[in-house]
């Protein structure tokens, strides 16, 4: 959906003070095609939580990229069997078995990393995204997460000009703490993103 800068900033500022479900609520209430996505990393419970709870049937898409640790593999099967999310996974096309032959996982200065990221990130990404063409698309960015993050609000734009729209976007880790446990969701501490060396560099999906 086409949305201009000031309207952003308009939204931002109107919905900066406002608690997650006002945004989640505001934004269903345009009728428009729309998507959550998930990595299950720490706090994703939270937003396909708030998100299912509006809109139960929404496409949640989960790209794997193959490298998740058991623990989290067992608390996405955990959430999705709590939620009851209508969660379509998403994997590279090249197996983690052929990938440790060809490069294993390459340093952030190798110069197969792009490659690498390429393969289990990027192309699995813009495959569930044509598949599902969505107008919105409800994300987990928050501020404080990267630089780049810094710069966004709870209503972005991609670069496919996709209304993003993070619901929890000023909240910080006790919030979500106490959201977590107010609803008796789990959360996961394990993981691990083999696309970036740094917790807050981005991978390329929202940059």
């Amino acid at each position: 959906m086409k949305i201009s800068k000031r309207q952003l900033n308009e939204l931002n500022s109107r919905f900066k003070d406002r608690h997650p479900e006002d945004v989640v609520l505001w934004t269903t209430q345009l009728e428009r095609k729309a998507v959550v996505t998930t990595n299950f990393r720490p706090y994703e419970a939270a937003i396909l939580h708030l998100v299912s709870q509006v809109r139960p049937e929404i496409p949640v898409l989960w790209c794997d990229t193959g490298y998740n640790t058991e623990h989290t593999y067992r608390h996405a099967n955990e959430v999705h069997k709590l939620l009851n999310l209508n969660l379509y996974q998403y994997a590279p096309r090249q197996t983690v078995a052929w990938r440790e032959v060809e490069m294993g996982i390459p340093g952030i200065d190798h110069p197969q990393h792009i490659l690498f990221t390429e393969q289990v990130k990027l192309e699995p990404f813009r495959r569930a995204m044509a598949e599902h063409n969505p107008e919105i698309w409800f994300t987990n960015l928050r501020k404080g997460q990267t630089a780049h993050r810094d710069g966004l609000g709870i209503f972005s734009r991609s670069k496919d000009g996709i209304l993003k729209v993070s619901p929890f976007f000023h909240w910080s880790d006790q919030d979500l703490d106490s959201y977590l446990s107010g609803y008796g969701l789990p959360n996961e501490a394990r993981y691990w993103d083999p696309t970036k060396v740094l917790e807050n560099r981005e991978c390329g999906l929202h940059s």
